[in-house]
C-alpha cells in the first residue's frame, strides 16, 4: 500500500503543479515582452524655414556653335584636339589660303587700273574744260566784231558752233569720270569680298567652350556650308531645363516679379554643401497640356564646370521661406492604409497614434500642415513595436538632450 502511495502522489504532483502554474493566481508570472519598449523621440519645433520645390532637371550648354567652313578649299591646317578647351577667337582650322590670297591680288590689280582710268577721265575733263572756256570766249569776240561789221556772219555763227561743241564734250567727261568712278567702287567691292573670303580660311571659335569631336580631319576637302567640322558647347556659363506642376506657376511668376529666385542643382551622390547655385531666368510660354506640366530655365555660371551637356541633376527651386511653420524629422512620420500618422508621447509616457497631415520636405525635416502643436514630443525611431496607449522608454539619447 506504501509503495502505491508514493507512486499515485509521483502521477499527481506534476499535474498539480501543470494546474495552479496555468490557472492560479498566487504563482502568475509576467507575460513575455511586458517591459516597455525604448524609443527615440524628437519635439515639434516651429521655425522659418526655406519653401523649396524639387523636380529633375537636364543641363543644358548656354549656347551650341556649329562649326562649318564658309568656304571650299583643302584643310591644312587642325589647331585643336576633341575635348580641347577653347577660348573665343581662338584658331581652329586653316583651309587652304593660296587660291584667295591669288583673288586678293587680282582684284588689287583690277582696282588699280580703274583707278588709273579715273585719273585718266579727271584729266580730259579738265582738257575739255579748257577748251570750252576758249571757245567760248572766241564766240563772244566774234560776234562783237559780226556786229561791227568788220567780219562776216559765217565766221562768228562757226565759232558758236565750235563752242557748244566744247561744251558736250565736257558733259561726255564728266559722264566718263562717273563711269570711272564706279568701276572703282566696283573693284574695290571685289577687293574686299575677296579679302572677307580670304578670312574665312582661317576658322576662330566664337565662343568660350569645349570642342566635341571632330567631324573633318586634315588634308580632306571640305565645301562652304556643308558638314559641321565641330561642334562647340559654352559652359560657362550653363542652363538647367527642368518642369514644375503648373498649380505652381502664379507663385512662381509672383515671386519672380518681387525678386530674382534661387535654383539649386546637384548631382546624384554629390554631398548638399556642393550644390552649384544659380538663378531662374526663364518661364515658358505655355503650360504643356499633355504633363500638366511647365517648363523652367535656371542659369549657373558653372565656374567649377560640374555641370555638363546633357547631365540630369536635382533641382530645388527656392520659393521664398515660411515662418513659424511646424517641423518634425521625416523619419517620425509614418505611413498606414488611413494616411500619415505619428506617435506622440504623452506626459505620462504612453504613445498615441496622430493622424497628420505634411506639407513640403526640407532636408531630414518634413513640415506638418495639421496634426500637431508645438511643443509635442514624437516618435522617431522604434515605431514598429508600439500600439496605441503602450507606454515607453525613452533612450539615453533622449534623456541627456
Amino acid at each position: 500500500m506504501c509503495f502505491g502511495g508514493r507512486v499515485l502522489a509521483a502521477v499527481l504532483a506534476p499535474a498539480w503543479c501543470l494546474w495552479v502554474g496555468c490557472g492560479g493566481t498566487s504563482v502568475q508570472s509576467a507575460p513575455r515582452g511586458s517591459a516597455a519598449p525604448l524609443v527615440t523621440t524628437a519635439p515639434v519645433v516651429e521655425k522659418a524655414v526655406p519653401v523649396d520645390l524639387r523636380a529633375v532637371g537636364n543641363v543644358e550648354p548656354y549656347s551650341t556653335i556649329h562649326v562649318k567652313a564658309q568656304v571650299g578649299g583643302e584643310l591644312t591646317e587642325v589647331y585643336i584636339r576633341e575635348g580641347d578647351t577653347v577660348r573665343k577667337g581662338d584658331p581652329l582650322f586653316l583651309i587652304d589660303p593660296r587660291p584667295y590670297d591669288e583673288a586678293i591680288r587680282q582684284a588689287e590689280a583690277n582696282l588699280n587700273r580703274d583707278r588709273a582710268l579715273l585719273r585718266q577721265a579727271e584729266a580730259a575733263l579738265l582738257r575739255d574744260q579748257a577748251q570750252q572756256r576758249f571757245a567760248r570766249e572766241q564766240a563772244e569776240r566774234y560776234q562783237k566784231l559780226f556786229a561791227e561789221g568788220v567780219i562776216a556772219r559765217q565766221v562768228a555763227d562757226q565759232m558758236v558752233t565750235e563752242a557748244d561743241v566744247r561744251t558736250e564734250a565736257v558733259r561726255v567727261s564728266q559722264a566718263a569720270i562717273e563711269t570711272a568712278r564706279a568701276a572703282v567702287r566696283a573693284s574695290e567691292a571685289a577687293l574686299a569680298y575677296a579679302q572677307l573670303q580670304r578670312s574665312y580660311c582661317l576658322i576662330r571659335s566664337p565662343v568660350d567652350g569645349r570642342a566635341g569631336a571632330l567631324a573633318v580631319k586634315r588634308g580632306n576637302l571640305v565645301k562652304a556650308n556643308d558638314v559641321d567640322l565641330v561642334t562647340i558647347h559654352q559652359l560657362k556659363p550653363v542652363y538647367v531645363a527642368f518642369s514644375v506642376p503648373e498649380s505652381v506657376l502664379p507663385q512662381v511668376r509672383r515671386q519672380m516679379a518681387a525678386a530674382s529666385l534661387d535654383v539649386l542643382a546637384a548631382i546624384p551622390g554629390q554631398e548638399a554643401k556642393e550644390r552649384e547655385r544659380g538663378k531662374l531666368t526663364f518661364v515658358d510660354n505655355q503650360v504643356d497640356r499633355a504633363t500638366g506640366t511647365i517648363r523652367l530655365k535656371a542659369t549657373f555660371t558653372n565656374d567649377a564646370a560640374r555641370l555638363w551637356p546633357g547631365q540630369f541633376v536635382e533641382v530645388t527651386l527656392r520659393l521664398g521661406r515660411r515662418e513659424k511653420a511646424l517641423v518634425v524629422p521625416a523619419r517620425a512620420v509614418q505611413a498606414g492604409q488611413g494616411g500619415e500618422f505619428v506617435y506622440v508621447v504623452r506626459p505620462d509616457q504612453t504613445v498615441e497614434m496622430r493622424r497628420v497631415r505634411t506639407g513640403f520636405r526640407v532636408g531630414q525635416e518634413l513640415v506638418v500642415e495639421a496634426g500637431l502643436h508645438r511643443g509635442e514630443t514624437v516618435v522617431t525611431e522604434g515605431q514598429l513595436k508600439l500600439a496605441p496607449k503602450m507606454k515607453v522608454r525613452l533612450s539615453q539619447e533622449n534623456r541627456s538632450s
